[in-house]
């Protein structure tokens, strides 16, 4: 069964590697807002973003983290992850600094964005969900392999 799933990253980095993933066509149909509606939604200011985001992972089994260079900087990738994790949704990252972006090839491994957020028992959110490294031939790592990395995203929250 294909499961619906929530791809969050940093957009302006990472949008075209984030597009080939989507292309494998592995998981769910998840096709990419219309930058003409997003310019709709970021029109709405920061309250339409987020309960744009809020309805998109709502329908989602599990949120997965694309990590590029400049992901665990980017404000709604963290509130992203702290949404998924707070509504019980599956929740994984996966390293796409090797994937080739076709303008500017690849980029540096990104800090993992799980690190940056401390939960009420002090530990970091890093300490529970699962990073996966695509290596350097990334395309096909991930092609293989994403189905499972979002079983176990999805066995991680039910922990």
């Amino acid at each position: 069964m294909k499961r619906q799933i929530f791809y969050s990253f940093h957009f302006k980095n990472d949008v075209m590697r984030v597009q080939q993933i989507r292309n494998l066509g592995v998981i769910e149909d998840n096709k990419p807002v219309t930058p003409n509606k997003w310019e709709e939604i970021k029109g709405g200011g920061e309250a339409a973003i987020e309960r744009w985001i809020d309805e998109n992972i709502n329908r989602s089994s599990c949120v997965v983290v694309l990590i590029g260079s400049g992901t665990c900087k980017s404000r709604w990738v963290q509130y992203e992850i702290k949404k998924a994790w707070s509504d019980h949704k599956g929740l994984v990252g996966i390293y796409i600094h090797n994937l080739k972006d076709p303008n500017y090839g690849v980029c540096a491994k990104g800090k993992n964005p799980f690190e940056q957020v401390i939960l009420k028992n002090g530990k970091k959110l890093s300490d529970y969900i699962p990073v996966y490294d695509a290596g350097t031939d990334a395309y096909n790592w991930i092609d293989k392999n994403i189905e499972a990395v979002v079983e176990k995203g999805i066995q991680s929250c039910r922990k």
